[in-house]
């Protein structure tokens, strides 16, 4: 193969990168109690979010091995791309980079570059989207790494949660604050910093008005979304993802819709019926 692109679990692929050989996920492993789970197509989202549901203890997850993405890199003829999650929230970014360094020593020939998506769940997978439509355009290596690389500063990424227990779990939520919330129906409307990492953008009362609020501040910040790909995943609620996406349109133009479930990272910290929008 001439190149590939090596995207890791927390992307969810499209069953269009699925039948793609060059399109490889780099799975990571979660951890509820004593299970072991591998996010790959083997993952069970249902029996998943039940052992999250049923455990005291926050599911943890660990990132790819960099002798597995030294193995994926190699398979490239001349050009590899890694895209990780963002660097502030797993390891995985620099798991890769450490497996480009190795792969380099052995063909210093080999073009490699590792994008750091500064976001997750579909961010990565538009991300993975718009290195395929630039490797199609027949662009150069240094021109892909660019125009990527200034698609990722474009960016931006909201989620809703219904389920705050994961972050209770983690320590990102205090037990008081998750309590107030569940007890008020709280709804925080999250986000993602230019860097990476997550902020509170705003908070309603019940699930649907902290929607409509994340579809604000989407219709609100979107740039030039006619020319740009809306990507939409959910934790085990369609019907909500597909509400989501039409309020969307109602607001805003844009090029095309990527409507994708979580997969296991992603629905770990999402947890059961939440949405992550990226555009």
């Amino acid at each position: 193969m001439e190149y590939v692109i090596v995207m890791d679990s927390c992307g969810e692929c499209t069953a269009k990168m699925k039948e793609d050989e060059r399109v490889i996920s780099a799975p990571l492993t979660l951890q509820v109690d004593d299970h072991i789970i591998i996010d790959d197509d083997t993952f069970d989202q249902a029996d998943f979010l039940r052992k999250v549901a049923e455990s005291p203890n926050c599911p943890k997850s660990a990132c790819p091995s960099p002798d597995y993405y030294k193995e994926a890199f190699e398979k490239a003829e001349k050009r590899a791309y890694g895209v990780t999650l963002t660097a502030e929230l797993s390891g995985s970014y620099n798991s890769a980079m450490l497996a480009r360094d190795l792969v380099l020593e052995e063909r210093p020939e080999l073009q490699i570059h590792i994008f750091n998506s500064r976001s997750a769940s579909v961010g990565e997978t538009l991300i993975t989207e718009k290195i395929q439509e630039c490797e199609e355009k027949g662009m150069e290596f240094s021109e892909v790494v660019e125009t990527v690389e200034n698609y990722i500063n474009t960016q931006n990424t909201y989620f809703v949660l219904e389920n705050l227990e994961t972050l209770r779990k983690n320590g990102r939520l205090s037990n008081l604050k998750a309590f107030v919330a569940s007890a008020l129906k709280i709804k925080p409307v999250m986000g993602a910093t230019p860097e990476g990492t997550i902020i509170q953008l705003d908070q309603a009362r019940g699930m649907n008005k902290a929607l409509v609020k994340m579809v604000d501040y989407i219709a609100e910040a979107a740039e030039d979304p006619e020319q740009k790909i809306l990507g939409i995943t959910h934790c085990n609620c369609p019907e909500r993802a597909e509400a989501v996406k039409n309020a969307i349109l109602e607001k805003i133009s844009v090029k095309d819709v990527i409507l994708l479930d979580t997969a296991g990272v992603s629905s770990m910290y999402a947890n059961d019926g939440g949405v992550i929008v990226v555009l």
